[in-house]
């Protein structure tokens, strides 16, 4: 059998058109960006460097060292400020910021930008209308961020009161979701150093771990959302016990990464009240594998911040469904005020003291153990 350099030529460029025409297929319900076709087969990172409206967002994603977290799976919704909205800050901020001795700095305020979910342009307004016209995210940098909708646009109010307006909604990337913003949104603790000045040195700036001036308090230590949850939980003097089970089990490497993750953290004296002798128990070596199972029962998969979990009860009719890393199926319910979250063996755990945000997700405090079925 013959095959002429004619027809492999006309097979390549068959192929070529072909392909040509998928990657048009996959971004053309994407709107262009910058000048830029965004390919919804592509990462967040990917598309991003082609958008000539971004340069300075990638820029400054790159100097913070955030390019493998924003290629990873997610998924996320990236707040996308435009070359214009960072021209907009102070004169000499962006310099400043770029600067390795400000790398801190600039990260929190880029994770800021950064929710752990994929949210929709019509997701976002359905929380919205949930939550009576105004419905607060948390980022992964811990900033509480105000979503508004009207006429079918969407804002974002930071901490600040800065407003910014979406321009581009609903960028669909392999790993989330891209909305285009208008305005640089900023921490609390940031909003002195980018007020009318520009950026102070790094020596005169408030270090990161100031982040967690409006953050609670747990076991009477700061918690701060700069850290993961590792290293804020060992710093918690209500939760030495739940930290020693961690270790035990193995799990300490697995909560210090970028996750996120939700965790529902007993409390020692949730602990105290299983039956005597239990914990320590389960603290021995040959129990490791059932202390792992109870363990992730407190843990799930995502972030899932109080306000969440109350527009899912909600939405679900009084009882939100989901389950635990483990495998195991929790129950989320509201009575009154507060948020109770039920086990497989039919224990209720309060959840006394909320959102207590992490580098790698949110901590809930409990009041008593989940336990498996």
């Amino acid at each position: 059998m013959k095959i002429t350099f004619g027809k492999v030529l006309m097979a390549a460029a068959t192929a070529a058109i072909m392909s040509s025409a998928i990657s048009v297929t996959y971004a053309q319900d994407n709107p262009m960006v910058g000048g830029a076709a965004m390919f919804a087969t592509k990462n967040i990172i990917e598309n991003a460097i082609n958008s000539k409206d971004h340069t300075t967002l990638v820029a400054a994603v790159k100097a913070a060292g955030l390019v493998e977290t924003l290629e990873g799976p997610g998924p996320f919704t990236v707040l996308a400020p435009t070359n214009e909205a960072f021209d907009a800050l102070p004169a000499g901020t962006v310099e400043t910021l770029l600067k390795p001795e400000n790398k801190a700095m600039l990260t929190t305020i880029l994770a800021c930008h950064v929710i752990p979910a994929k949210a929709l342009s019509t997701d976002i307004m359905s929380m919205v209308k949930a939550d009576g016209g105004k419905h607060v995210v948390d980022t992964v940098g811990g900033c509480k961020l105000t979503l508004e909708a009207k006429d079918g646009k969407v804002t974002v109010t930071d901490e600040n009161g800065t407003v910014a307006n979406v321009t581009i909604p609903d960028v669909i990337q392999s790993n989330g979701v891209i909305h285009v913003i208008d305005a640089v949104l900023t921490p609390k603790a940031a909003d002195q150093a980018m007020a009318t000045e520009p950026m102070a040195p790094a020596d005169a700036m408030a270090p990161a771990d100031a982040m967690a001036g409006d953050f609670p308090m747990v076991g009477g230590a700061a918690m701060y959302p700069t850290k993961d949850i590792i290293d804020n939980a060992v710093n918690s003097a209500d939760h030495t016990t739940l930290v020693a089970a961690v270790k035990a089990a193995g799990l300490v490497d697995t909560l210090k990464t970028p996750g996120p993750f939700t965790v529902f953290a007993p409390t020692n004296e949730a602990f105290a009240k299983l039956p005597a002798g239990t914990v320590d128990t389960l603290l021995k070596p040959e129990n490791k594998d059932q202390l792992v199972k109870i363990l992730t029962a407190h843990v799930v998969a995502g972030k899932l911040s109080s306000a969440d979990l109350l527009a899912k009860i909600k939405a679900n009719g009084g009882r939100y469904n989901f389950n635990a890393v483990g495998g195991d199926a929790l129950t989320a319910t509201r009575r009154g005020s507060k948020i109770y979250i039920f086990d497989e063996a039919g224990g209720a755990a309060e959840i006394t003291i909320a959102d207590v945000n992490q580098s790698n997700g949110v901590i809930h405090v409990v009041n008593d153990v989940l336990l498996p079925k």
